[in-house]
């Protein structure tokens, strides 16, 4: 049967980490490829006991329907935590999703149609390219620097073509590792306050800060913008709970989307997240986290220096999990991955974190899921496989 798909399915690429992860499947393969946190994070006897909690205390009410914008403690909670950064944002300006990919899919529905105008970090998060490339939009990229977008870059963009979205992952970004400076932060809500541009700004990482001080977000100084947060990386990525922050004039209408999507997330499971944060030290957990992870971002760094040629640049993240790596100008990551999956390692080739004109010769490196001795070993491989490319050039 000759299928009547919708003409926007030509565009839209599969998710280029999942097809990678269908390589790296074979154990003896070390992967910096996903994205993912580390299992022994995860609270498992902690989640049991409140999923006991809850079904024992009030089984039949957790398991109905519920309203579309999530349990009312639960954003109540959640909104208590940007008090710290002098944010003013209360329960009703909270709606719990599936994880923080779905505010990207939410978040597309309210405001885009074919051509508008989306601005993206260059490179940027590659699952965000594919969300809102659904709607058809027109990209537009500005690169980024060490500390943050070049604001110069985007201030010409937005003062020359009709923008509705700048997105943006401030902290720790995915897939560079990078931070906005404190400074950069301000000086991006002083040029968005000057045009009718929307900032939705992605932080799924910044409670995992394992060096220096956190920064506020840039909701902080600019309140009309659109915030997503998550429980992916401080609780569990497979209970996908995440939340969108957004001003009431958005939020009416993301409220009505995800009604035509899902009703609701689940009720169950937002009842249980809620429990555990009620009866556990979650900053405990969390600095456990903390500390894990810098010691395996500390041996990548190290393995680097180590392993790889001296001609390779890296950055040195702050938090996070993932740093990002540019090789020699005249070297295609793409073709290192078929060397490289030969020596049994893997990683992501930079191509799919842009909108326009990759970088060819950049990856991203994820160090939270990997022991230190795979981290070891796997730059161990990384190196001698860029070698072997260089010989055969």
């Amino acid at each position: 049967m000759n299928y009547p798909f919708a003409r926007r399915m030509n565009q839209i690429p599969r998710s280029f980490v999942r097809e990678i992860l269908k390589v790296t499947e074979h154990p003896d393969i070390i992967s910096f490829a996903g994205g993912l946190p580390n299992p022994h994070s995860f609270p498992v006897d902690a989640i049991k006991d409140a999923t006991s909690k809850v079904l024992t205390e009030e089984g039949e009410n957790v398991l109905q329907y519920s309203t579309t914008e999530g349990y009312g403690p639960l954003r109540e909670l959640i909104a208590g935590k940007y008090s710290v950064h002098g944010l003013n944002v209360d329960a009703d300006d909270i709606l719990i999703t599936n994880g923080s990919q779905q505010c990207l899919d939410l978040v597309g529905k309210v405001f885009l149609d074919e051509q508008d105008g989306v601005v993206m970090e260059k490179p940027t998060y590659l699952a965000a390219i594919q969300a809102f490339g659904l709607y058809e939009p027109q990209f537009y990229s500005v690169p980024l620097m060490d500390d943050g977008v070049d604001t110069a870059a985007l201030e010409n963009l937005l003062s020359s073509e009709k923008v509705k979205l700048f997105y943006s992952v401030t902290s720790f970004q995915n897939p560079t590792g990078i931070t906005y400076s404190a400074d950069k932060r301000k000086e991006v809500a002083e040029i968005l306050k000057e045009y009718d541009t929307v900032l939705v700004e992605d932080n799924p990482y910044g409670e995992i800060r394992f060096m220096g001080e956190d920064l506020p977000p840039i909701k902080s100084y600019l309140p009309d913008s659109v915030l997503f947060g998550t429980f992916s990386k401080i609780v569990s990525p497979g209970m996908r709970m995440g939340w969108i922050v957004a001003p009431s004039e958005i939020m009416e209408k993301l409220i009505t989307v995800k009604q035509a999507s899902d009703l609701h997330s689940n009720y169950f499971t937002q009842r249980v997240v809620y429990q555990y944060l009620q009866d556990n030290d979650v900053d405990s957990h969390i600095q456990k986290i903390k500390e894990l992870y810098k010691s395996q971002r500390d041996q990548m760094v190290q393995s680097i220096k180590d392993y790889l040629p001296d001609d390779v640049e890296y950055t040195k993240p702050e938090g996070g999990m993932f740093l990002w790596v540019t090789l020699p100008q005249d070297m295609s990551s793409l073709e290192l991955f078929e060397y490289a999956i030969k020596e049994k390692v893997a990683f992501v080739p930079g191509d799919a974190f842009y909108t326009d004109h990759p970088q060819h010769n950049t990856m991203r490196l994820n160090f939270s899921n990997s022991t230190s001795e795979q981290i070891k070993e796997g730059m161990m491989r990384l190196g001698y496989a860029i070698r072997k490319m260089k010989e055969k050039e």
